[in-house]
């Protein structure tokens, strides 16, 4: 991609400039959409050259995030529907770019992150799952920033798991429905998340004109502001992202 030019450099440290660090949102979440569309935009015969374009982006946005004091990032890489639906050389493809381009760049020493995990995992090919997993493991002692890779993910599979994990606890320590029903509060359902130590979004972005969630973080959306941007995930450009925050602090002050 052309290197962004003088206008455009100035532009973003004046909208940089502008945000209150105060408002600033402390989870940021991105569904990454628009990989294939893009490419075809761009004149690629193969859409799915897409999906490399868009992992190599993933490394801007942590980039972005932790230069603005941004310290957890969720992005929706995979929902369960994509994985069923869409053609099997498309996921492998998209797979790979995983294991090649983000899994190996967040291992690499110089990044600060810390990897985690939503989704259901056995739902991935057993080589992607394992170089996710190993690169949990990998980044667990770092004191950076947190970065949540949901994949295989769906909202509300989520709930439905923390629920059944909520049930399955109390009962182990014989509690009984009834009784769990009685003193049953959200706070106990949003401990048995994926990532319960984590903090709720604040703001939720998704690129390529959807508006709609598409099972994004159901849960965790109830108290977040949503913002959604027509530009394809490739090309969502740091002033996209400025943007994005400037339109948040609003809402916050308002």
């Amino acid at each position: 991609m052309r290197a962004p030019g003088i206008l455009y450099r100035w532009y973003a440290k004046r909208l940089r400039r502008k945000l209150d660090g105060d408002r600033l949102p402390r989870h940021v979440a991105v569904a990454m959409d628009g990989n294939r569309r893009w490419a075809r935009q761009q004149g690629f015969a193969d859409p799915g050259v897409g999906h490399r374009y868009g992992a190599e982006h993933l490394e801007d946005l942590l980039d972005w995030c932790a230069a603005i004091g941004i310290g957890h990032v969720t992005v929706y890489v995979a929902s369960n529907d994509n994985l069923v639906k869409r053609d099997g050389g498309e996921i492998a493809h998209l797979m790979a770019m995983i294991e090649s381009i983000c899994v190996e760049r967040l291992v690499r020493p110089g990044s600060r992150w810390r990897l985690h995990l939503a989704g259901r995992l056995d739902h991935l090919p057993d080589s992607t799952a394992h170089a996710l997993k190993a690169a949990v493991e990998a980044t667990a002692d770092r004191d950076g920033g947190h970065l949540t890779v949901a994949i295989g993910y769906d909202g509300q599979d989520e709930i439905v798991d923390a629920v059944r994990s909520l049930l399955e606890s109390e009962a182990s320590q014989g509690t009984t429905i009834g009784e769990l029903a009685a003193r049953l509060t959200a706070a106990d359902i949003g401990a048995h998340r994926y990532t319960p130590d984590l903090p709720e979004a604040d703001l939720i972005i998704r690129t390529s004109g959807e508006k709609r969630l598409s099972s994004f973080l159901l849960w965790q959306s109830a108290g977040a502001e949503l913002y959604f941007c027509d530009v394809y995930w490739p090309g969502f450009r740091q002033v996209d992202f400025l943007r994005a925050l400037r339109d948040y602090a609003k809402r916050r002050a308002a």
